[in-house]
């Protein structure tokens, strides 16, 4: 990887056009981008290189995502290793009903576990395209966002020294506990924010799926969900309460409720393994306005979380990093302000048309479990018609694909 360069002057810190704070899929988007364009820059990560690579995250890719990333060089491994998926499946009323979205629409998922797509991403950014990049970093901070000449230092991990590097842009992709957000001045920024009231306990098995797609069980008992992420490793998910201890749920206990509630006439028995990960999941979803500040330019989880009900936070993480990373691009080699000018507005139209498909699809998962008789009807009448109108069904294919035309 890149090393920072020498000081312009005795004593001068050294400079970036663009320092991206976060190493996950956004920040290494955007880094890569820049590269490209032979744009330097510089991101700065908190973790190791290590932990970023093997971190458990989102594996479900939308089809327009993965082709922004094959257009940018960014998904060789991606084409060559992901598992596609054309269907689903609800089971309710004891029944399955496979919905077959790639022949309603022409389109399908990529599954390519976050882990392996990040491990790409700095292997292109840092080893391919000599990005500059520091792990284990502590202490971040940004300042002078509101000049033209901001910076941001750190606490270098080898030397123990704040080391200060001068910018003209600063990407925020750290996250929803990061340092970029908390960054915006408290009296400007407006944070929206759903609460769910339920929890999901996240698991992954050492099992193979138990079928060739994706499982949505909506049951009395509770949602439950089974995501494919490898021949050898399947992502389990179970409605419970919120704020729930992942203790209270030992391996008979798990796998019991999949049972249940994936349980459906003519379906072949869940495929057990041993559980390597166990942790739950508080529902919720927020959105961060303004997305800009000075300098400062939000992107993914920093700027908006969407909660995985729906498959769409790494999806809107790339949605970000492609327009932000062509837009800065266009700044610095162009001088073209168009995209910065319309960065936030053109991210905030999908942000917004995907939490509203959330909240939706929350209701057909765990309307049955609410406990109310009157929801229990509506959202099986909400299933039933995804499976007998036609319309239903292609909206809702689209929705969870992304394929509007325009957001």
């Amino acid at each position: 990887m890149t090393e920072l360069p020498p000081p312009a002057g005795p004593g001068a810190p050294p400079r970036f056009p663009v320092v991206i704070v976060g190493a996950g899929p956004a920040g290494l988007t955007i880094g890569n981008i820049l590269r490209a364009a032979s744009v330097d820059c510089l991101v700065l990560e908190t973790e190791t290189r290590a932990f970023v690579e093997q971190r458990p995250r989102a594996g479900v890719i939308e089809e327009w995502a993965v082709r922004g990333l094959e257009k940018r060089g960014l998904a060789r491994n991606l084409l060559d290793r992901a598992e596609l998926h054309s269907a689903c499946e609800f089971r309710f009323d004891g029944e399955r009903y496979r919905f077959p979205y790639g022949e309603l629409t022409g389109s399908h998922h990529f599954v390519y576990p976050q882990p392996l797509l990040v491990t790409d991403l700095v292997r292109e950014y840092a080893d391919v395209r000599g990005g500059a990049i520091r792990f284990g970093v502590r202490d971040v901070r940004l300042h002078d966002l509101d000049s033209d000449r901001p910076s941001v230092s750190y606490v270098c991990p080898d030397t123990g020294e704040r080391q200060v590097v001068r910018t003209e842009f600063v990407a925020g992709c750290d996250g929803a506990r990061g340092v970029t957000r908390a960054s915006l001045p408290p009296d400007r920024v407006r944070i929206a924010r759903h609460d769910y009231g339920i929890g999901w306990l996240a698991l992954l098995a050492e099992a193979p799926p138990s079928t060739d797609c994706v499982l949505f069980g909506c049951h009395a008992r509770g949602f439950a969900g089974q995501m494919p992420r490898s021949p050898e490793v399947t992502r389990y998910y179970l409605q419970c309460p919120p704020g729930d201890d992942p203790e209270n749920w030992p391996h008979e206990r798990v796998w019991a409720e999949l049972r249940e509630r994936l349980g459906a006439s003519g379906a072949p028995p869940l495929t057990e393994g041993r559980l390597i990960e166990k942790r739950v999941l508080d529902m919720h979803d927020y959105v961060v306005e303004p997305l800009v500040h000075g300098r400062l330019y939000l992107a993914g989880d920093a700027a908006h979380l969407v909660a995985p009900i729906a498959a769409k936070g790494m999806n809107l993480a790339l949605h970000d990093a492609f327009l932000l990373g062509d837009a800065l691009t266009d700044r610095l080699t162009r001088g073209d302000d168009g995209g910065l000018a319309g960065y936030a507005r053109a991210c905030l139209r999908r942000v917004w048309d995907y939490q509203e498909f959330s909240q939706w699809l929350s209701e057909v998962y765990h309307g049955t479990a609410a406990g109310d008789p009157f929801r229990a009807g509506t959202t099986l009448a909400r299933l039933r018609r995804l499976f007998t109108s036609p319309a239903a069904a292609a909206a809702f294919a689209e929705q969870y694909l992304g394929t509007a035309a325009r957001y």
